[in-house]
């Protein structure tokens, strides 16, 4: 049934949550891994198509932005459909996308075809599962988000061996096919996203009687109209049409979060974040290769990332829900992504193949520790009911970091001729987005006392309350003296009131 039939009184925070969340596990982790797990072939696809290190990497790159570009057409199925059709049809995107790819015969058709169609298909993975996991889950929401979350290592671990044996056994072309057909169980994926049931019929029951009492009334008072009324009516007319446009926008995407001070902080900190994020995945295993290091052990780099980052993701979820931590987790995110950055500057000193074990165990450790609380930060500001437009919002505003990020690097990759550049570029920005969100934050834990103090404040001052107390009266004495020709009006009320208790 369509996501907008009702929702059930509270998650349920278990039962077949968790066989969402398994879900969700496969479908973020085709969503996040894919795209890096593609970059064991960029030096083959390079070679054969004769183009430099920064055409290649457009690949991932427009993957990604599509990815996060198509977050609020992704959120807007999802508020109409529900998760389960639009995660299903995702992974039927994603398979079209890369048995497609096989058949391309220049760069530009592999833009096309892994970077916005398969992204596009991604985006409609990504999202649902993100949503649906904010709706089964509220006091164990953090572990919840962290084993999700965790489904990205496990697929990178076993995409990075899987794409060079594959390449290495039907070439690349062979390779995107079975990959295409492998995408496909994210359709399987998407069948476990069962909704939570609707709203009860005594519900629906009474809101049909308020209907009818609305009917009712609306009649009755159609004889008691002053020409007044019916000027002030007609002047109206125009604004409501402007309000039902806003309305109808709204339903969708609450755009009123554009005026929320901690949404903000987390969209400008995040935006500025990813500009440097993805790129030392996407470069990691070329970067290998360029120093000498064979093939698999390249591409073992990659799973020994994804191993630690397996562990760090749920980890992060436990210590993330500690009662030490929840209260402040946008301190603990901030953190996380300093730490991230600070790996990134430190990786030119890794000069052998043990260098690059070492960094990337400290990568996946600051990896995952940021993709785990990527969205439990964000729904921590805005809570459950504004979660999905925020996600939606937050990811077309990444997507241009997004798409700009990994070409950057390799920029400066054909520039230099050295990665090390890459590697310091993407460390500077995101200690520079970890240090802003600190401040920030900070700041606005300290607003939120403060308008907490002044609410309290308001509420304990027997002069405020007086006043208030007798506003409410007054309002009441004006609502009582409607004079003696709407008194058949609240004697119908009264009947139908009677009438849907009854029912």
């Amino acid at each position: 049934p369509p996501g907008n039939t009702g929702r059930a009184p509270g998650p349920p925070d278990g039962g077949w949550g968790w066989a969402v969340v398994f879900g969700a596990f496969v479908s973020i982790g085709f969503a996040y891994a894919f795209p890096k797990g593609l970059a064991i072939f960029f030096k083959e696809i390079q070679d054969f198509f004769g183009t430099s290190y920064s055409e290649v990497a457009w690949i991932s790159s427009i993957m990604l932005a599509t990815t996060y570009g198509a977050g609020p057409i992704s959120s807007i199925l999802v508020n109409r459909y529900g998760s389960r059709p639009v995660v299903m049809f995702g992974g039927l995107l994603c398979g079209v996308g890369m048995i497609s790819a096989a058949f391309c015969t220049s760069i530009l058709q592999l833009y096309i075809c892994v970077g916005f169609i398969t992204g596009f298909g991604l985006a409609l993975n990504l999202q649902p599962s993100v949503i649906i996991i904010g709706k089964y889950f509220l006091k164990r929401r953090p572990i919840a988000n962290g084993l999700a979350m965790a489904g990205s290592p496990v697929m990178l671990c076993t995409l990075a061996p899987l794409n060079q044996f594959l390449f290495d056994n039907f070439g690349w072309r062979g390779s995107f096919l079975i990959l295409g057909a492998i995408l496909l169980n994210c359709c399987v994926a998407g069948a476990l996203f069962r909704p939570i049931g609707a709203a009860t019929v005594k519900t629906q029951v009474i809101g049909e009687g308020k209907d009818a009492l609305k009917g009712k009334i609306s009649e009755d008072a159609t004889e008691v109209r002053s020409p007044k009324n019916v000027l002030m009516e007609n002047k109206t007319e125009e604004e409501e049409g402007e309000k039902d446009c806003f309305e109808k926008i709204n339903q969708y995407l609450d755009f009123s979060l554009f005026k929320h001070r901690g949404f903000l902080i987390y969209l400008i900190g995040n935006v500025l974040m990813f500009l440097g994020f993805f790129a030392p995945i996407v470069f990691l295993a070329p970067y290998a290769k360029h120093t000498g290091i064979d093939e698999y052990s390249a591409a073992f780099l990659l799973s020994i990332l994804a191993i630690v980052d397996m562990v760090a993701r749920p980890a992060t979820g436990i210590i993330a829900n500690s009662k030490w931590v929840r209260p402040r987790i946008q301190y603990f995110f901030s953190f996380s992504i300093a730490f991230n950055g600070t790996c990134h500057l430190l990786c030119p000193l890794a000069s052998n193949y043990t260098g690059l074990v070492v960094y990337s165990i400290f990568f996946g450790l600051a990896f995952g520790m940021v993709c785990a609380m990527l969205f439990e930060t964000l729904m921590d500001l805005v809570g459950a009911a504004r979660f999905t437009s925020a996600v939606g919002l937050v990811t077309i505003a990444e997507c241009c970091t997004i798409l700009l990020g990994p070409p950057i690097g390799g920029i400066l990759i054909d520039t230099f001729g050295d990665y090390k550049y890459m590697f310091i570029k993407c460390g500077a920005v995101m200690v520079l987005a970890g240090t802003f969100l600190f401040i920030m934050n900070y700041y606005n834990y300290r607003m939120l006392a403060k308008e907490e103090k002044e609410r309290k404040t308001k509420e304990e001052d027997p002069k405020s309350v007086r006043t208030e107390n007798e506003g409410k009266n007054n309002w009441k004495k004006d609502t009582t003296q409607d004079g003696p020709e709407l008194e058949p009006l609240r004697v119908e009320k009264e009947e139908v009131k009677k009438e849907i208790n009854g029912t």
